[in-house]
């Protein structure tokens, strides 16, 4: 009875593992081959845009980005760029008003509110019809909001685009894992509809556009909000926009830790949206792409804790196989960790290991903030070089 138990309990767990990693996106991309992809029709060709960039004590960069924002390939009376400082204490509001008589306006927001906060004020503010929401770290290519405008449909309600991580930073993992974030993204859109963007590039029409309470994660719960309207998320690819990874993965830990706490409370909003009789692509998508992968740390932990059971209580030769390629594969994530703390070279089959448990332990780390009742609502910007 116990090895029955034990056996189902490491089994449903590799196979949610290996769902919301291999078969989902293996799923959707068969989904997106053999549907019918009939030809959006288009948005208007120019609407006009406020670009609304998210800044708190970014001194070091936001001159940089300004100057990026103004170099954007898009008409420039169809193009307003506001800056909301979230109370920075910083030079950040000084540099920006430099910028008043170039048409880039500041708005100061006082209390610490937080980015969603922050953005609800702004949007109030303005009268274009499309947002693009960015960050001050966040460089855009030229034509990138052009890009974003046209995958725009009448049912489109928002378009995310694409982040890029510059190849010299340091943590490579976070990179691959963009990459291969950015697949699922492009298999999703095509599909249907994407159910998360990032907050460093994505666009929302003004009238699709829904207030947040201050606590939820902007990039998810906007998306989640549309969808729920009725309108679909798409991916603009072409739309990039670049940033550096985190210094080090230690300040990756806290972002991560921070994104996993808010999303988590978030979802407490939208659990409507895991009913399969609300659209059961959506909740699909959901609960493969995002409840499975946040709940991946404890699957691994019953994974490796059961296959040592299995081992123990059986004679079977398939579960020694499976404990030693974990013990391989936790060996090549130890050797990631020391180069990374001594700062020695490293390659790809150590280091994404290493990355992929460190996201995991924030992960789970996010978990315990959101079970504990904790948020994070307001950010700290680390030091950059520019």
């Amino acid at each position: 009875m116990l090895e029955i138990v034990v056996q189902a309990i490491f089994w449903g767990s590799l196979v949610a593992v290996l769902h919301t990693y291999f078969t989902y996106p293996i799923s959707i991309w068969v989904i997106s081959y053999i549907q019918d992809r009939n030809q959006q029709k288009r948005f208007p060709e120019y609407p006009s845009v406020a670009l609304i960039i998210a800044a708190y004590n970014e001194e070091e960069i936001i001159s940089k980005k300004i100057e990026n924002s103004l170099e954007l390939e898009y008409p420039k009376e169809k193009l307003n760029i506001i800056v909301f400082s979230d109370a920075s204490s910083d030079r950040t509001d000084e540099i920006v008003n430099e910028y008043y008589d170039r048409g880039v306006d500041l708005v100061r927001i006082e209390g610490r509110v937080g980015k969603t906060q922050c953005q609800n004020e702004v949007a109030k503010m303005v009268d274009d019809e499309i947002l693009v929401f960015s960050d001050a770290n966040s460089m855009y290519e030229p034509t990138a909001i052009k890009n974003l405008i046209q995958k725009f449909s009448p049912e489109t309600g928002c378009v995310v685009g694409e982040l890029r991580y510059q190849e010299s930073s340091e943590v490579e993992g976070e990179s691959f894992y963009w990459r291969y974030e950015s697949f699922i993204k492009r298999i999703e859109s095509q599909i249907h509809s994407l159910v998360s963007g990032n907050g460093s590039i994505y666009a929302v029409k003004s009238s699709s556009y829904v207030p947040l309470t201050r606590d939820s994660i902007s990039d998810f719960a906007e998306l989640l909000e549309i969808i729920r309207n009725g309108e679909v998320v798409k991916y603009a690819p072409e739309a990039v926009a670049y940033e550096k990874t985190a210094e080090s993965t230690s300040s990756e830990l806290s972002r991560r830790i921070r994104i996993i706490t808010r999303s988590w409370n978030t979802m407490i909003d939208f659990v409507d949206l895991l009913n399969p009789a609300h659209n059961n692509l959506i909740s699909y998508q959901l609960l493969s792409h995002k409840i499975l992968r946040w709940l991946s740390p404890i699957f691994l932990f019953v994974i490796l804790f059961g296959n040592v059971v299995l081992v123990i209580i059986t004679s079977s030769i398939f579960y020694q196989i499976t404990l030693a390629t974990q013990f391989i594969f936790y060996v090549l994530a130890t050797i990631g960790a020391l180069t990374d703390r001594f700062d020695i070279q490293e390659s790809l089959i150590t280091h994404v290991p290493y990355y992929f448990l460190y996201s995991n332990y924030g992960m789970l780390l996010g978990l315990f903030k959101f079970l504990s009742r904790d948020n994070i609502v307001t950010w700290d910007t680390e030091s950059r070089d520019g």
